[in-house]
């Protein structure tokens, strides 16, 4: 091959020529960035993008990169780095065609770390360019600022004399005839002082943050991640024309034929189920009306507010649907605060849509188990795997995701996590449950959802029943938000299906934080509701917690039927099923465990995704052929769980979760009311702190809060209408938290208008601890699944090993731990996968004493910290 190659032959294939994987890489952002999309200062992001990806590995003409491709060992990795050369070929042409000093100091860091991740710009970008004299550092450079700097010369030189026409040529393509090699060379060192002049300090030596702009953060972020899917995916190979970016869409006719079919019976004067369908056929109508009024006026930020059981999923699709088609959008992104709850979306969305291919994509964290994570930049650029980066790039009609993947790819995401942020453009986002959002990003989310509402032209709608006010008081958004649907308060009026009642001990709780009810008389209250013939959840607030409370219910001398070890037996003797969890029918279950008395289900993380959705599906049959069933759950089931119970009891938590949980209470009006009682559980075992103060009184202290709300609208009695509690205790809740408790870091807020892309990246929605993935092995069809995984790994299969980790998804649970723990302790024994980035395997058969058929994963014990659903 004539000149410098961009990548080796490999897999079959020859090695890349520097010229077309840089013309490739350019063709390609014309399908990734559209071209009416603009930079803050009204530049077009498609041609700043294309100028960098015309330059971005400028470096690889290099002949100490070169011998990197040939394998040969190079002394000194600076002089094959080819990211450096590139960010100051970036900022060179980005200002020889006449772009802001922001946008090119923007494309300096977009080049720099399109194997990287997003810096403190303002530090990083002066470190990079700061010399203590042009050519005149006297004697042997010690400061590896400028060693770098020593490097990238060294390079200039050497393709000066070896390529000099290649690297003329890219340098005019990539600033329109603006620039040429000769005088970018000639200029060098004249550039360091340009560069970190733009953001050094007044008095000289340090560079300052005020210098960049509230908005230079989202120019980075456009440039870099634009860049890193285009340069990604033409490395891979990846097919090079439109249809491969673009998605198929979701149809709305289609939806809307779905719900028409839907078994409904609406009648305002009718039974109350037929009421409800009435409500329901409105509350859709009333969405979609405030749909066209919001297109009207151009998107932007919208609630949609309506009480649980009122079909919000459908009519959010819905709602989605319509205005991605009325301004002309692509996308629509469905974000959830839990993995527990996808399934149940995603398993409608596939009746819905019977061969979903590239119109759906469910991409959440046990999707992003990778291998190698610690390799460089030239390494990296060896082991792309298309299949896998074209998932992880949200390119698909309709992506269904967790908060954690859309807000973590917003704030400081790493290099992988921003291929999806281009298919953000035009879209419409709708966040499902907002309030489960940790608090302290409470500032931070209007900050972002600022980004994707102006840089990116995305609408978004925020859909509960208790609206947590996230954007009341913020100055980040501009436009007002708008509420989907006309009055609210009708459909939570005519959807009264509960009355709240207040256990003693929580009014103990209310007076002087004395008296929780023990286990013992808990699991009474339970078994005197299922020897009733009806119904029961109780909700906990830790693992541990519902463990107990599970243990109580079955030591009395009531009977259950353990839904999860007949389970266990069908799915000991399913040996035909093709896919790891299948091979259990939740008809032939429900059957089993019909006939002797209650049945009985445990719900909690620690057991595998196929398992709960299997026994949530099994109680649901049951529960509609009246047997009574028993559930202990922890909070996993409060949000997006279509199951009622003619009984909830819940752990003292905070309103809006209390009212979540009692969504799950006479759901579809099976009973003239249902019954919510709130009571406030005792600590287990040996722990200190109840769960509930474990919970929700760390940092931010929620429960006096609550304590306060409930108390306020208590006459005495301890039975609160529904009305009161969904609507203005939730509403006074909110009132207060944001009044008096001041939620949400303004710190995170300040990250992003400081473009501190490195503290940004150590955020997190999820426990910060360690977690390690377990997958759990119940059947032979699961122990050749992980074996196969292993052996593809060992092959280094990537596709292969994408596909497979997919696959173990339904049986892989993430257990959070602290060094020396229980919990550490446990998984030490288990034998690993991937040791380094925390995958095991625990075989039932092997270590049983690990697992419990009722509650899943066992420790020895686990802590309040451990709670996470």
């Amino acid at each position: 091959m004539e000149g410098p190659r961009s990548h080796p032959a490999e897999n079959g294939r020859p090695a890349r020529a520097l010229v077309d994987h840089l013309t490739g890489v350019v063709d390609r952002v014309d399908h990734i960035v559209p071209n009416d999309t603009t930079t803050p200062n009204g530049e077009s992001l498609q041609e700043v993008v294309k100028a960098l990806a015309y330059v971005h590995d400028i470096g690889k003409a290099s002949s100490w990169f070169q011998a990197y491709l040939d394998d040969e060992r190079i002394r000194d990795k600076r002089l094959r780095h080819h990211a450096p050369i590139g960010s100051f070929a970036a900022y060179y042409v980005l200002d020889a065609r006449g772009y802001t000093t922001e946008t090119c100091l923007a494309g300096f860091v977009a080049v720099a770390k399109h194997h990287g991740r997003i810096p403190d710009v303002a530090e990083y970008v002066y470190n990079r360019s700061f010399r203590r004299g042009a050519e005149g550092v006297t004697g042997r450079t010690v400061d590896p600022r400028e060693q770098v700097q020593d490097a990238v010369y060294q390079q200039i030189v050497d393709i000066d004399g070896r390529h000099r026409d290649i690297a003329t040529q890219i340098l005019q393509d990539a600033s329109g005839g603006g620039a040429d090699w000769e005088s970018f060379r000639a200029s060098f060192w004249k550039l360091l002082d340009e560069v970190s002049g733009s953001v050094e300090s007044l008095t000289g030596g340090t560079p300052t943050r005020d210098a960049l702009s509230d908005s230079c953060y989202e120019l980075v972020l456009q440039c870099w991640s634009a860049l890193v899917l285009a340069d990604k995916t033409d490395a891979a190979r990846a097919p090079d024309g439109s249809e491969i970016y673009a998605p198929k869409i979701p149809s709305l006719a289609k939806l809307d034929s779905y719900v028409d079919d839907l078994d409904t019976d609406p009648d305002p004067d009718g039974t109350r189920a037929q009421q409800l369908d009435y409500h329901r056929a409105r509350a859709r109508e009333s969405v979609l009306s405030g749909v066209e009024a919001f297109a009207e006026s151009g998107g932007g930020v919208a609630t949609l507010t309506l009480p649980t059981g009122m079909g919000k999923t459908l009519s959010g699709l819905s709602a989605a649907f319509a205005l991605r088609d009325r301004l002309k959008g692509k996308r629509v992104v469905y974000a959830l605060p839990f993995t527990s709850i996808i399934d149940q979306v995603v398993g409608e969305l596939t009746d819905i849509y019977d061969d979903p291919g590239r119109l759906l994509t469910v991409h959440h964290h046990l999707s992003e188990t990778t291998f190698d994570p610690d390799v460089d930049g030239d390494e990296v650029d060896l082991n792309d795997d298309v299949a896998g980066m074209l998932g992880e790039s949200w390119r698909a009609g309709l992506t269904v995701t967790t908060f954690v993947q859309l807000f973590e790819s917003l704030a400081g995401p790493a290099n992988s996590q921003s291929m999806k942020l281009p298919a953000l453009h035009d879209a419409v986002i709708v966040l499902d449950e907002p309030q489960s959002l940790p608090l302290d990003w409470w500032k931070l989310v209007p900050r972002l959802i600022r980004i994707l509402t102006e840089r990116y032209d995305a609408s978004v709608i925020a859909m509960t029943a208790t609206q947590p006010r996230l954007f009341e008081g913020t100055d980040v958004l501009d436009n007002d938000v708008v509420e989907l649907v006309q009055e609210p308060n009708t459909y939570f009026a005519a959807c009264e299906r509960v009355e709240y009642r207040l256990h003693g001990s929580v009014r103990r709780y209310l007076d002087d934080r004395e008296g929780p009810v023990a286990y013992q008389d808990a699991a009474a209250a339970i078994r005197a509701v299922a020897r009733d013939d009806e119904s029961a959840l109780a909700v906990c607030n830790t693992i541990e917690s519902a463990r107990r409370l599970t243990k109580e219910v079955t030591d009395g001398r009531q009977h259950f039927v353990d839904v999860a070890e007949e389970y266990a037996n069908l799915l000991r003797d399913s040996p035909s099923a093709d896919e790891p969890g299948e091979g259990v029918d939740s008809t032939v279950l429900a059957k089993r465990c019909r006939g002797d008395g209650p049945a009985l289900i445990h719900l909690s993380t620690r057991l595998r995704p196929v398992d709960r959705l299997t026994l949530i599906e099994t109680a649901k049959k049951l529960t509609m052929s009246g047997v009574p069933v028993v559930a202990v759950s922890t909070q996993l089931i409060e949000a997006g769980v279509d199951i009622s119970f003619d009984h909830v009891f819940r752990d003292l938590a905070p309103v809006d979760s209390i009212v979540q949980a009692a969504g799950r209470c006479n759901r579809s009006f099976e009973r003239n009311h249902g019954v919510v009682t709130v009571w406030w559980l005792d600590a287990p075992s040996d722990q200190k702190k109840t769960p509930a103060e474990a919970i929700y009184n760390r940092g931010t202290s929620l429960l006096p809060v609550t304590a306060k709300v409930l108390h306020s609208i208590d006459d005495g009695s301890g039975v609160l209408p529904e009305h009161a509690v969904a609507r203005d205790a939730v509403e006074d809740y909110y009132h207060r938290l944001h009044k008096n408790r001041n939620v949400g870091s303004q710190e995170f807020v300040e990250y992003v208008d400081d473009a501190r892309g490195d503290e940004l990246g150590k955020l997190s929605l999820i426990d910060s601890r360690r977690a390690a993935d377990v997958v759990i092995c119940r059947t032979d069809i699961d122990r050749n699944l992980v074996e196969r995984l292993r052996e593809a790994r060992e092959a280094r299969e990537y596709t292969e090993v994408r596909n497979l980790l997919d696959a173990t998804k339904p049986i892989r649970i993430s257990v959070p731990f602290s060094n020396g723990d229980e919990t550490a302790e446990t998984i030490k024994h288990l034998p690993p996968i991937d040791r380094e980035n925390g995958l095991y395997q625990l075989d039932i058969g092997q270590h049983g004493g690990y697992f419990n058929q009722t509650t899943g994963f066992v420790v020895p014990e686990i802590t309040a910290g451990h709670r996470i659903l």
